[in-house]
C-alpha cells in the first residue's frame, strides 16, 4: 500500500495527496505534517520507512469538503486519490494484491465546483495569461478569465502597463501562465503583489497550435471564426486555461460558454490601488461587509449577486449600453408590483449555472437536477410575467426573450421524475418519485416490504395445499424455503404439487421445499436494493443527458435570470434610498447636486443620523476642473472625495446614484490616492508608496479621467511635501486636464486658485461653541482658516499634558512667524525641549492659562464627592498661585 502511495505522490509532488483508505482520506510524510498544522488535526504515525516512523493524519470522507475548503483557502492544492477498482477484482490477482487507486481530481482554488467550497456570491475565476511581442521592447498580454463553476469564459488583450489593473478587475482565485512569463523579472513584483496563487505551466505544452486545437476540441468546431477574431496572446491564454482544466479535472470536460472578447477600453479602468482605496467589493481589511458592493446589493439570487459584483468590478464606458441599463432600472423602479413579483420568482430560482457545471463534470447529484427544475420553472413564470408588461425597455425585452426559450417538456419531465425530498448524492438512492418508473417501484416494494410479498406467496401456497400450517422461512444455509408437516409434505410429493414444489430437506416431523417461483422471488428480493439503485442511476443519467443536450440554452437562461435580478436590485435600492437616474453623455461634465456617500449614508441610517449632502461641479470647457478642498481633520474631506468617485462608478455600472441630480461626462479611467501604508517587504516607506501611486496617476490620467488625491506630500518634510503637492496640481491642470478633487492641509496651495483658471477652492465648514469645534460636514466655496489639529487630538484622547504642551508650542511658533517672516532656525523651535521646560517669558503664561482652563473644563461638579470637590479646588488654587 505504501509503495502505491509513494508512486502516486511522486507524480503529484506539488499537491497534498488525499489517499482514500476505507472511510478516510489519509495523508503521509510531509503532507501529513502540513495538513496537521493547517487543519489542527492530530498527527500520528503508522509503520516505518527507511527506518523512521511514517507521520500520518486523516480526515473522514464524509467531511472531506470542510477540510478541503480550509486547505484551499490557505492556498494549497490537493490531489484526491480514490479506489478505481472493485476489491473483489483485486483479490483475484492474489491475497496480497492492493486495490488499484488513481488520482481522480486535482482540487485547486480556481477549479472548484462544489457548493460547500464556493462563495455563492463571488465568481470563482481562473485567470490564464498569455503574451505576444508588440515590438523589440514591448509586449501585449492576453487574459482568459474562466469560471468552470458557471461556464463563463472571456478573453481580452491589454498592454503591459495595464496588466495589473486588468488582473485586479477579475479578482481571480488562481492565476496560471507559462514558465517564461512567470520567470520574467519585470513581472516578479506583480506576482508578489497579487493575492491569488500563481502557477507556472510548462512552456513546451503551450504552443500556439496546441492552444487553438484545444479550443476547437472544447467547443467541437473546426474553426474559431464563428466566435470572433482573437489575437495570439488571447489564444495563448485560452490554451493555458484549457490545459490547466484538463489536468485538474482528469479528463472531465466542463460546459463552457463560447469565449467572448472584451475590447480594450470597454470598461472603466481602475487600478488595484484605487479599487482598494475606494473599497468597491472588499474593505481594506478584506471583508465584504462595509464595502460599496455590500451597501448596494439587493439581489435575491446567488447568480445575481455574482453578476452585480462583476458589473461593479468593470463599469461600462459605452454610453448607449449604460443608458439601456438605466432605462431598465427606471422601468422596474416605476412598476412596483411587477418588480415585487419578479423578485419573488427570482428568490426561488436556485443557482442554475453552477448546478449545470457540476452535472457536466460528473459531480452532480439529485439536488442539482432539482435546481435545474426549479430554476427553469421560475424562468417560465418570469417570461410569462414579462409578456404581460407593455413598454419594456430594450435590455428587459432581451432578457425576457431568453427566459421564454425554456424547454417546457424538460421542466415537466423533471417535475414528474424527482421526489420531494432528495438526497445529496445519487448513490443514496430514493430520489425518483414513486409512480415514475414501475420497475423501480417494484424493486422498492421488494426491498422495503419483502415480508409482505413473502406473506402473500405463503398464503397462496397454504390455500393450494390446504395446509394452514405451511410457512415460508429463511436461513443462511437454504435461503428461503417452504416448510410443511411431514404428512402434508409426502402428499405434496405425490399430488399435483409435485411439479411445483422441489424437495430440499426432510426433518423428523417436517419437510422443506422450494419452488421456481420462490427462487425467483428470493433473487429479486436479495438484489432489489441494488437493482433499484441501478435503475435510479439510469434515470439520473437520462435526465442529466437531456439537460446537457440543452446546456447552451440553459446557460443563457441562467444569465438572463442574473441580469434581471441585478436590474431589479438597482430599482429596489433606488426606491428604498431615493436615488436618482444620472445623465451620462460624451461631454466633460461632472455635476453632482445633493451627492451622498452610499456606504456612510447606509451606516448613518442604522444609527438614525442624517447625512449632509454636498454639491460638486468639476465641469470645464472641453476639459475638467480641479477642486482644491481644505478643512479640518474629521471635517469630511475624504468622505467628500470618495463619494464623488463612487457616484461616477455607480452611474457607469448602470445603477441610480445617491444624489438629487447628476450629469456625468463619460469617465475612461478612475484614479484614487487616499491614504497609504508601508510596504516593508519591498523596502518601500509610506512616502515611497504614495509617490509611486501619484506617479502612476500623473503619467496615465487623460482628460476623460477622474482623479481624487488626498493629502499628497504629507509623508515628508513640510516644504518638500508642499512643493511636490504644488507641482502635482500644476501638472494635473496643465498636462492632464482631467477632472480632479485634491484635498490638502497645505493652505498655501489655495493661492493657486488665482492663477490656474480651472482650479477653485472649497472648504468644509466648522463651528466653534464654548471652546469646542463642531464639524458641519458641509462643503462650501472658500479656504479653511485653520486645521483644528489640537481639538481633534483632544477628541482622540491624547493626555491633557500633551495637549497643553502642544498648544504652547503652537502659539510660540505662530508668534515667531508673525514677528519674523523668515523661517525660524531649528534651534529656535521648542520642538525638542523637555516636557517640563524652564520658564519662558510669554508662552509659559499662555501655557498656564491653557492649563487652568483645561483643569477647570475637566471638573464635573455633578459627579464629584465632597472630598473630590475639595481636592479639585486645591488644584485650581495651586495653578492660579503659580500664575501669580
Amino acid at each position: 500500500m505504501m509503495a502505491q502511495y509513494i508512486e502516486i505522490k511522486a507524480a503529484n509532488t506539488d499537491c497534498l495527496l488525499f489517499y482514500r483508505m476505507g472511510d478516510f482520506y489519509e495523508l503521509f510524510f510531509e503532507d501529513a505534517e502540513i495538513a496537521s498544522r493547517a487543519l489542527g488535526i492530530v498527527l500520528t504515525k503508522r509503520g516505518k520507512h527507511g527506518g523512521a516512523d511514517i507521520p500520518m493524519c486523516g480526515v473522514p470522507v464524509e467531511r472531506a469538503d470542510d477540510y478541503l475548503s480550509r486547505l484551499i483557502a490557505l492556498g494549497h492544492r490537493v490531489a484526491v486519490c480514490a479506489q478505481t477498482e472493485d476489491p473483489a477484482e483485486a483479490k483475484k490477482r492474489g491475497p496480497k494484491s492492493v486495490v488499484r487507486r488513481e488520482v481522480v481530481r486535482l482540487v485547486t482554488p480556481g477549479t472548484i465546483t462544489e457548493d460547500r467550497l464556493l462563495d455563492p456570491a463571488r465568481a470563482n475565476v481562473l485567470l490564464a495569461i498569455g503574451r505576444r511581442k508588440a515590438g523589440e521592447t514591448s509586449s501585449v498580454y492576453g487574459l482568459a478569465a474562466l469560471d468552470i463553476s458557471t461556464g463563463r469564459f472571456s478573453l481580452s488583450e491589454v498592454p503591459a502597463g495595464e496588466l495589473a489593473s486588468a488582473i485586479a478587475r477579475h479578482e481571480p482565485r488562481e492565476i496560471v501562465m507559462s514558465e517564461a512569463i512567470h520567470a520574467d523579472p519585470t513581472l516578479a513584483r506583480l506576482w508578489r503583489e497579487v493575492s491569488a496563487p500563481v502557477t507556472p505551466l510548462p512552456q513546451a505544452e503551450l504552443e500556439p497550435s496546441s492552444a487553438e486545437r484545444r479550443l476547437k476540441a472544447q467547443f467541437g468546431v473546426s474553426t474559431l471564426e464563428g466566435f470572433g477574431q482573437f489575437g495570439r496572446a488571447e489564444l495563448a491564454a485560452a490554451g493555458a486555461a484549457l490545459l490547466y482544466i484538463e489536468r485538474t479535472q482528469i479528463g472531465a470536460r466542463p460546459t463552457l460558454s463560447p469565449p467572448t472578447r472584451e475590447s480594450t477600453g470597454s470598461t472603466l479602468a481602475i487600478d488595484a490601488s484605487t479599487r482598494a482605496n475606494l473599497e468597491l467589493t472588499r474593505t481594506l481589511s478584506g471583508e465584504r461587509k462595509g464595502s460599496l458592493l455590500d451597501a448596494i446589493d439587493r439581489t435575491v439570487s446567488a447568480s445575481g449577486a455574482r453578476l452585480l459584483a462583476e458589473h461593479l468590478a468593470g463599469p461600462l464606458t459605452d454610453v448607449d449600453a449604460i443608458r439601456r441599463r438605466h432605462a431598465a432600472v427606471e422601468f422596474l423602479a416605476e412598476n412596483a408590483p411587477a418588480r415585487a413579483a419578479m423578485r419573488e420568482n427570482l428568490a426561488r430560482a436556485p443557482d442554475l449555472a453552477r448546478a449545470l457545471s457540476r452535472l457536466a463534470l460528473g459531480r452532480g447529484g439529485p439536488r442539482d437536477l432539482a435546481a435545474l427544475r426549479d430554476g427553469l420553472d421560475a424562468a417560465q413564470d418570469l417570461a410569462a410575467r414579462c409578456a404581460e408588461l407593455t413598454g419594456l425597455p430594450e435590455d428587459l425585452t432581451r432578457l425576457a426573450t431568453r427566459l421564454a426559450a425554456v424547454d417546457a417538456d424538460l421542466v415537466a419531465e423533471l417535475r414528474a421524475a424527482l421526489a420531494d425530498d432528495l438526497p445529496l448524492k445519487r448513490q443514496d438512492g430514493g430520489f425518483v418519485r414513486a409512480g415514475y418508473d414501475a420497475e423501480i417501484d417494484e424493486c422498492r416494494v421488494l426491498g422495503q416490504d419483502s415480508r409482505k410479498v413473502v406473506a402473500a406467496l405463503q398464503a397462496r401456497y397454504a390455500e393450494e395445499t390446504g395446509c394452514r400450517t405451511l410457512r415460508i422461512k429463511h436461513n443462511n444455509m437454504l435461503g428461503y424455503y417452504i416448510e410443511v408437516p411431514q404428512g402434508v409434505g409426502e402428499a405434496c410429493l405425490k399430488g399435483v404439487l409435485r411439479e411445483t414444489f422441489i424437495h430440499r430437506q426432510t426433518m423428523v416431523d417436517a419437510m422443506r421445499f422450494t419452488s421456481v417461483e420462490l427462487g425467483q422471488l428470493e433473487s429479486r428480493i436479495s438484489g432489489a436494493s441494488d437493482r433499484a439503485l441501478a435503475l435510479e442511476s439510469a434515470v439520473f443519467d437520462a435526465l442529466a443527458g437531456r439537460i446537457l443536450a440543452q446546456a447552451a440554452a440553459i446557460a443563457e437562461v441562467a444569465e438572463a435570470l442574473a441580469g434581471l435580478d441585478v436590474a431589479a436590485s438597482h430599482a429596489e435600492l433606488a426606491v428604498e434610498r431615493d436615488w436618482r437616474r444620472p445623465v451620462v453623455d460624451e461631454s466633460y461634465a461632472f455635476v453632482v447636486e445633493g451627492g451622498r456617500h452610499p456606504v456612510v449614508e447606509a451606516a448613518l441610517r442604522h444609527s438614525g443620523e442624517p447625512f449632509i449632502a454636498n454639491d460638486c461641479d468639476l465641469s470645464g470647457d472641453g476639459r475638467g476642473r480641479i477642486r482644491l478642498v481644505t478643512g479640518p481633520n474629521m471635517g469630511g474631506k475624504s468622505t467628500f472625495l470618495r463619494q464623488n468617485a463612487l457616484i461616477a462608478v455607480l452611474a457607469q455600472v448602470g445603477a441610480f446614484v445617491p444624489a438629487t441630480r447628476v450629469r456625468l461626462g463619460l469617465v475612461d479611467r478612475l484614479f484614487s490616492r487616499v491614504g497609504a501604508a508601508d510596504d516593508l517587504a519591498r523596502g518601500q516607506s509610506t512616502f515611497m508608496v504614495e509617490m509611486v501611486e501619484t506617479a502612476a496617476i500623473l503619467n496615465q490620467a487623460s482628460r476623460r479621467s477622474l482623479v481624487i488625491l488626498d493629502e499628497i506630500g504629507r509623508g515628508t518634510a513640510t516644504f518638500d511635501g508642499l512643493s511636490i503637492a504644488w507641482a502635482c496640481l500644476e501638472h494635473l491642470h496643465e498636462q492632464n486636464g482631467c477632472r480632479a478633487l485634491f484635498a490638502t492641509h497645505f493652505h498655501e496651495l489655495t493661492a493657486l486658485g488665482q492663477r490656474l483658471s480651472h482650479l477653485d477652492n472649497a472648504t468644509l465648514r466648522v463651528a466653534e461653541h464654548k471652546g469646542e469645534v463642531v464639524f458641519l460636514h458641509e462643503v462650501v466655496p472658500g479656504v479653511a482658516e485653520r486645521s483644528y489639529g489640537l481639538q481633534v487630538a483632544r477628541l482622540a484622547g491624547l493626555p491633557a499634558g500633551v495637549i497643553v504642551r502642544a498648544g504652547a508650542i503652537l502659539k510660540h511658533l505662530e508668534k515667531a512667524e508673525r514677528d519674523r517672516p523668515s523661517k525660524p532656525r531649528i534651534d529656535d523651535l521648542p520642538l525638542f525641549a523637555n516636557l517640563s521646560p524652564p520658564p519662558m517669558p510669554e508662552p509659559v503664561a499662555e501655557a498656564i492659562d491653557d492649563e487652568l482652563r483645561l483643569a477647570l473644563d475637566a471638573v464635573d461638579p455633578d459627579s464629584l464627592t465632597p472630598r473630590e470637590a475639595l481636592e479639585a479646588l486645591y488644584r485650581l488654587k495651586a495653578v492660579n498661585a503659580d500664575r501669580a
